[in-house]
């Protein structure tokens, strides 16, 4: 009988990796501690829960996390399949339900006969068998000394999480209905506009607010794709108007013109009773993202289902430790996948989940593991976080700067277009040879 893999961890990258392995027919074993045990950011019993936002992010493929959106569709992911069975309207982006988007990926896996899902802490790594670990950043103390033995000191940074407040709450008089540039549907999310004085009394308070002190061995180090509002706002007081509360293409329909400043609020689920407060992470006392968040013109009155919050996101210096194939160079049988090798973002996690669980049945079968080409948005991304500085490697998201460079001529308006056209041929002759 095929040898089972193990893997470790049952987030978006654990249950990627165990599809794709189990489809090629090979015999999964799945560990997830919960609901024995939780980190501090996750609360569902279910596998793949989303913590930070329920937005996957863009869906144009002007967008390199729209492109490795494509592909990992065309190469039958799981995840993806979940985010499009489960969306809510979000704009150009791609947001989903995150409580059906769980309940879908979980009855997959339980259900799925290659695959036994194994409830419990996992606090060692099998001496033995192929290995994925895909524990994520918030692997378990017990975990993480296990990898810190085999990898050397670990790097970490910190996310933030944004709140969550009730649609029934919300003083709809003083919100309008608009995506920016009228994108989507043209009213997927939730606007606040607020005007000059109104901006300046808001970013007045978060700078004078309570934050929750990182502790005193731990230095604080955010990353910049989910930076929590204070800290944003503590580097000039137009930051926050030129990111999360920029108003530009959101003109207010009852003046026709665009506020100062505007947050925008976007479905948490398909009823929609619940809106997420976009680019809103924070590290803000409870206390006082309840009295701030309430001069928002509309949330006067808001009711919380979830407060921000901060945790420590653990990840290894993947350039210094990772093969392309996300084999650990110090003992090929172990691989690792998801945030903890670094790439950023859900689309990255399951697409480096998606190339792991492949790899660890082609060992397991005796074949070679395999690299997805440099071109594609899967391959710039497993290039990056192999080769990159290791004095300063950060986390990353996907993007078109991660790109090989086009051959000869070509106009800036049509880069991205043609990037992803050449991905995507790239991807489908790729996929042709598995």
């Amino acid at each position: 009988m095929t040898e089972a893999i193990t893997i470790i961890g049952g987030g978006l990258a654990g249950c990627e990796a165990a599809w794709q392995a189990a489809k090629r027919g090979v015999r999964v074993i799945l560990h997830e501690m919960k609901p024995h045990g939780y980190s501090p950011a996750h609360q569902m019993p279910g596998l793949a829960e989303l913590v930070c936002s329920n937005s996957l992010r863009g869906e144009s493929l002007e967008n390199a996390v729209g492109l490795l959106k494509e592909e990992l569709r065309r190469a039958g992911s799981l995840l993806m399949a979940a985010a499009d069975a489960t969306r809510v309207p979000a704009g150009g982006a791609l947001a989903v339900d995150r409580e059906i988007f769980s309940a879908w990926v979980t009855e997959r896996i339980e259900n799925h006969p290659l695959i036994d899902l194994v409830r419990g802490e996992v606090a060692d790594i099998p001496p033995e068998g192929i290995v994925v670990v895909a524990s994520g950043p918030l692997t378990s103390d017990g975990l993480a000394e296990r990898i810190r033995a085999l990898t050397g000191p670990n790097l970490y940074f910190y996310d933030a999480i944004a709140p969550i407040v009730t649609a029934e709450s919300l003083d709809m008089t003083r919100v309008f209905r608009a995506s920016r540039y009228g994108k989507g549907d043209g009213d997927d999310y939730l606007n606040c506009p607020l005007g000059l004085e109104e901006y300046e009394r808001f970013v007045d308070e978060i700078l004078a607010a309570e934050k929750v002190a990182a502790r005193d061995f731990e230095k604080v180090v955010h990353f910049e794709g989910c930076m929590p509002v204070e800290e944003m706002a503590e580097r000039g007081r137009e930051t926050l108007r030129f990111g999360p509360l920029k108003p530009v293409g959101l003109a207010d329909p009852r003046t026709g013109e665009e506020p100062h400043a505007v947050v925008q609020l976007r479905a948490e689920n398909r009823e929609g009773t619940m809106y997420n407060l976009v680019g809103f992470q924070t590290k803000l006392t409870y206390p006082e993202q309840r009295r701030i968040f309430r001069m928002i013109p509309g949330l006067e009155n808001a009711e919380f289902v979830r407060l921000g919050s901060m945790h420590r996101n653990t990840f290894i210096n993947a350039p210094a430790l990772l093969a392309p194939t996300f084999q650990l160079k110090g003992d090929s049988r172990i691989l690792f996948a998801g945030q903890i090798t670094g790439v950023e973002g859900y689309v990255e996690s399951a697409g480096s989940g998606f190339l792991a669980g492949i790899n660890a049945a082609r060992l397991v079968r005796g074949n070679e593991p395999v690299v997805p080409p440099p071109a594609t948005a899967l391959g710039a991304l497993v290039t990056h976080i192999t080769n990159a500085d290791v004095k300063h490697f950060q986390p990353m998201n996907v993007n078109y700067g991660l790109f090989p460079p086009l051959e000869g001529k070509v106009k800036k308006k049509e880069r991205r277009g043609r990037l992803a056209e050449r991905a995507l041929a790239e991807l489908d002759r790729w996929i042709g040879i598995l």
